[in-house]
């Protein structure tokens, strides 16, 4: 072990040496930066240095220094590839400074001492975003950001390509005095003064990123403040340190016990369990040895190199120079008083065998290790190996190819810049009208509005060839222009006045719900909330269900969690009328047991105030035959109830309620009512009125169970099994239908008519062409039947089936008590499933922001306003089309969530996701399983024929595999959208979905979604050699002019 310490390594002033906050080494090892109280910032040759006791070396010492800044630079640090340099200073600013290859001046600094400069570093950037002294950087692995923290409690992250302010990280409580890396570039991890380190999630942003897209990105993923409760407050620095195989991170201030110490943190699980205790005073520095150790010389041709060892050197207040590995106990080399005052940096060589420690005093110490002193240094591919684990050398973003890829980038960054101005002109007063077609997707209607005509960049071409649809005059376009312009003024002058009598003008509250999100979303497992306009849980337009009736009082605990907000189902041909006036609510438990002298009996049924519907009265339970007993599924059989009554208001049929109840509605319901007599031998009594007055009525020989209805027909199910329809005028449709078993749930959906038995068979008829859709379907494969060992003694518990619906597809959508979302292909004759747990708890779009239609505000693809009222020409054409059944796959997942949030299982299987991540082979497991819920999310809309969901999770995983840079998905993905993907040559069968040979897939143009996914793919450069192919067909490259709308090159599809 060598100690150098030259006596012209040295911040020197005219009257004393200044102190040296900060040192660094370049990444070739030839350079070390160091910066001082003198406002220098100092480039040294390390040749020069390690030469010093030679006096025939010549060469020069100082390469260059710059003084741009204005007080005590506190941190100068080198960026990984060795392209810039970056300090920060107490005058608030960051300077980075790049190396010129043009010769510098020769001519020495007028006035001053210092040597005439070698090296040419001139400013490049300077950057102003704190508030106070900036007193730590540090730059990612990959070069892509740089993020200073400082005595303003902030974190700034600021872009690594062009420095542009990408975030503000204000979580600290307290001034924050150190930040490092995680090799594996997914984390960066801040310590302050606050006594706690805060752990960082990040995705590496493009090149092009801009502040709005990172809104999701840079998340607080851990706070460790156990090791740091008494520790002093004294420190200059908190400089921490990420080990090279990204396992640990080392503290500096922390404390056990009374004893100042080096806290290890373990990353698998943000905790502390190991210290390093020796220093007398607290730590203010800790520096893990870029390379790993062997414990043994490895010897040529032989496998024993003993255990790989990281080596770490920690300095503070104590004056004293500690290395520790993890091999021992106790430090492997301790420099005792190698300063007279506090040690404030340590900087190691590429080589990991020196050291450089700078000093308050002024000095600068290097420390070089023999071989074998420290242990024997390992290959760089030990560290790759190592990190490999965590997910890290993913690959990097690259460069433009040619032109055609500057192109293609070009257009992908001119609709993020539209999306971006639309924004800010809404948030600065410049409203405009928002276009009448505005697009619903995923059950919420986009409120963003439209500048110059352009909707999320459609432009004016296209909306004019859509003018058909819907017009209005100019006067009118004017007028409400004119009201909304009125209205913000109006809002900006409002007046308050304060509590001391003032009078100030109210702040008007602007809305971030139409910010865009481009960045990956961050997963929250929480139900719905006022405070995210954008990520309304509660569908604004029609959802393709029948309207469920929900069997728990007063909205059940499901209601008071996530709240019952969906509109009723508006059905075509029927008027708008106002809503009526909601009944309030009654608040307190409802007494099901009273106390009486003779012990606890069933409470009597009270009618409540406000008119609360009370518990129906049931006659007693159906006869139900012993057979069901042996049957592969068993399900609850309705009591059979006194009286029934369902009205229907405007088409929709409403819940069950009392007849007095009915009679308040609106005047021109149907209330259909079914009367069970108390004698069991006795007919029951069906009537339809309106107004008071009988339509018709009807007698049937058994009980009624269940009764359903829509504009187009009346069903009734009763206690034998048998199902009979009548007309709206009361004409018998069928003959009684006979089922195998007493029905359990029945629904229906204009001609459509759904019937769930006992024995879990559903049964789908289609009034209108008398059939039926399928064959009876058994609920025993979703009611986990292909894992359950079924006992011989009594039954064994399964999940409940909590609704069954149908779609205007006649489709069967099932929910269970497990949080399960299913429906049924009649083309695949399977049940498949929508939603589950798993993506619950393991995608980073559930419950995400990206799933409102503002994920897509901010790219060149924005909603497509599509006509609504096709011209009478193309009225078979239009029947044709796909139906949207719109908001059912996002209600499913509603669904799930609410029963997560009931049965209190999402923090513990969130835990065990996260104990799970940190374990080996599972390092890309969030990233898959993301990737694969997007999958899940496509297959089922094409499924469903939910058109603008379908485009919408497109697009949102044609972004998600760009940027993970799935290559071969990315390839099937554009392929699949042109038309070949599964057809070999001399193959004409006809196929569906992705295998369709016409020109549309869920009702939208493969042309326009392949636009959109070249456009979302155009800003990823290490894609641009399959992108570029399309973008060609497109016509988005040639002279950076879109010529694929006409006068271009045409693209055929399919063949």
């Amino acid at each position: 072990m060598y100690i150098l310490k030259p006596s012209w390594l040295r911040h020197s002033g005219e009257q004393k040496d200044f102190e040296v906050y900060s040192c660094h080494i370049s990444p070739d090892g030839k350079r070390l930066a160091t910066a001082g109280g003198d406002g220098h910032v100092r480039i040294w040759s390390t040749e020069a240095i390690f030469n010093s006791g030679d006096p025939n070396y010549d060469k020069p010492r100082q390469l260059c220094h710059m003084s741009h800044h204005l007080g005590t630079i506190h941190s100068v640090r080198f960026s990984p590839n060795g392209r810039y340099l970056a300090s920060g200073a107490d005058d608030r600013v960051i300077c980075i400074y790049q190396l010129d290859t043009n010769p510098p001046s020769l001519a020495a600094t007028f006035g001053s001492n210092e040597p005439p400069p070698v090296e040419n570093w001139k400013t490049h950037k300077r950057l102003v975003g704190h508030d106070s002294d900036v007193q730590d950087l540090a730059w990612s692995y990959d070069n892509s950001v740089l993020v200073s923290v400082g005595l303003d409690s902030k974190v700034v992250v600021w872009s690594g390509h062009t420095f542009e302010k990408l975030k503000t990280i204000t979580v600290h409580q307290s001034h924050v005095k150190g930040i490092t890396f995680d090799p594996a570039n997914k984390f960066f991890a801040t310590a302050g003064d606050d006594r706690s380190i805060k752990i960082f999630r990040f995705t590496p942003p493009p090149p092009n990123a801009t502040q709005h897209d990172m809104i999701n990105n840079f998340v607080l993923e851990a706070t460790i403040s156990a090791p740091f409760k008494s520790s002093p407050l004294t420190t200059y620095f908190r400089r921490c340190s990420w080990s090279p195989d990204g396992h640990h991170i080392a503290a500096a201030n922390a404390v056990n016990g009374p004893v100042p110490s080096v806290a290890i943190i373990d990353r698998s699980r943000w905790e502390s369990d190991i210290n390093l205790i020796g220093h007398e005073a607290p730590t203010e520095v800790c520096s893990f040895s870029p390379r790993l150790f062997y414990t043994k010389k490895p010897e040529s041709g032989s496998s024993d190199k003993g255990q790989l060892v990281t080596v770490i050197a920690s300095a503070g207040q104590d004056k004293t120079l500690s290395i520790w590995n993890t091999n021992t106990s106790r430090p492997v080399v301790i420099v005792q008083d190698v300063a007279s005052k506090s040690v404030s940096d340590l900087a190691w060589t590429p080589d990991g065998q020196t050291i450089f420690a700078s000093s308050l005093d002024g000095s600068v110490v290097a420390i070089k290790f023999e071989e074998g002193e420290l242990g024997y240094v390992a290959d760089s591919e030990e560290n790759d190996k190592a990190l490999q684990k965590y997910g890290a050398f993913r690959k990097g973003m690259g460069t433009a190819e040619d032109v055609d890829s500057l192109h293609l980038e070009n257009h992908s960054k001119a609709g993020e810049l539209r999306g971006a101005e639309s924004r800010m002109g809404a948030l600065m007063g410049d409203f405009q009208p928002a276009d009448k077609n505005g697009v619903t997707t995923n059950g919420a209607k986009s409120a963003t509005a439209s500048k110059n005509g352009e909707l999320n960049g459609t432009s004016d071409k296209q909306a004019s060839s859509k003018e058909g649809a819907s017009k209005q005059s100019p006067e009118e376009e004017k007028e409400s222009a004119e009201k909304a312009a009125a209205r913000i003024a109006e809002l900006k002058s409002r007046v308050q006045v304060t509590k001391d009598g003032k009078k100030r003008v109210a702040p008007l509250l602007v809305s971030s719900s139409a910010t865009g999100l481009l960045s990956l979303p961050q997963s929250q497992l929480v139900g719905a909330k006022s405070t995210k306009p954008a990520q309304n849980d509660a569908p604004q337009t029609i959802l393709d269900l029948s309207k469920p009736f929900h069997g728990l009082p007063r909205g059940g605990i499901a209601a008071l969690l996530l709240g019952n907000k969906r509109k009723a189902v508006s059905v075509e041909g029927e008027e708008e009328e106002e809503p009526a006036a909601k009944r309030p609510s009654t608040g307190g438990p409802v007494p099901i047991m009273v106390d009486t002298p003779e012990g606890l009996e069933p409470a009597p049924l009270t009618a409540p105030p406000h008119g609360q519907v009370p518990t129906p009265e049931y006659l007693r339970p159906a006869v139900v035959s012993p057979a069901i007993s042996v049957s592969q599924v068993r399900l609850a059989v309705p009591k059979v109830r006194s009286h029934i009554v369902r009205p229907l208001e405007r088409g929709v049929l409403q819940g069950e309620t009392t007849l007095e109840e009915a009679a308040k509605g609106a005047p021109e319901n149907i209330i259909l009512e079914a009367r069970n007599p108390v004698r069991p031998r006795e007919p029951s009594r069906i009537t339809a009125t309106k107004r008071g007055a009988l339509l018709w009525q009807d007698f049937l020989p058994r009980a009624v169970l269940l009764v359903t209805g829509s504009k187009y027909f009346w069903a009734a199910a009763c206690e034998d099994g048998s199902l009979h329809t009548w007309t709206p005028a009361g004409r018998r449709l069928f003959n009684a239908i006979i089922l195998e078993s007493q029905p359990v749930i029945l629904e229906c959906r204009n001609h459509w008519l759904l019937c769930i038995t006992s024995v879990g068979l559903c049964h789908v008829f289609n009034v209108k062409t008398m059939s039926a859709a399928h064959p009876p379907v058994s609920l025993a494969p979703i009611l986990d039947i292909a894992m359950t060992s079924l006992s011989l003694d009594g039954p064994t518990a399964a999940p409940g089936v909590t609704s069954a619906h149908l779609n205007s597809n006649g489709n069967i959508v099932v929910t269970l008590s497990n949080g399960d979302g299913f429906f049924y292909s009649s083309d695949m004759y399977t049940w498949q499933r929508l939603s589950e747990s798993w993506w619950a708890v393991g995608s980073q779009y559930w419950n995400s922001n990206d799933s409102s239609i503002s994920a897509l505000s901010s790219t060149a693809v924005g909603p497509v306003a599509t006509s609504t009222a096709p011209s009478k020409k193309d009225d078979s054409s239009a029947a044709d089309e796909v139906p949207i059944s719109a908001g059912i796959i996002p209600y499913l997942e509603r669904h799930t969530t609410t029963e997560f949030l009931l049965k209190g299982r999402a923090y513990t299987l969130q835990r065990l996701i996260q104990t799970l991540l940190a374990r080996d082979g599972f390092e890309g497991f969030e990233s898959a399983v993301s990737v694969a819920h997007l999958e899940n999310r496509i297959a089922g809309a094409l499924a469903l024929g939910a058109k603008d969901e379908f485009r919408l999770y497109l697009f949102m995983y044609a972004k998600r595999i760009g940027a993970e840079g799935m290559r071969g998905k990315v390839e099937e993905l554009l392929n699949a959208l042109v038309g070949g993907i599964l057809r070999e040559k001399g193959d004409d069968a006809e196929g569906k979905g992705w295998a369709s040979k016409g020109d549309k897939i869920c009702g939208w143009d493969r042309k326009e979604l392949l636009k959109g996914v070249v456009l979302i793919l155009g800003k990823f450069r290490d894609l641009h050699r399959l992108t570029v192919q399309y973008a060609r067909i497109l016509g988005l490259t040639a002279g950076g002019e879109e010529n694929g709308n006409g006068d271009g090159e045409r693209m055929e599809l399919g063949d």
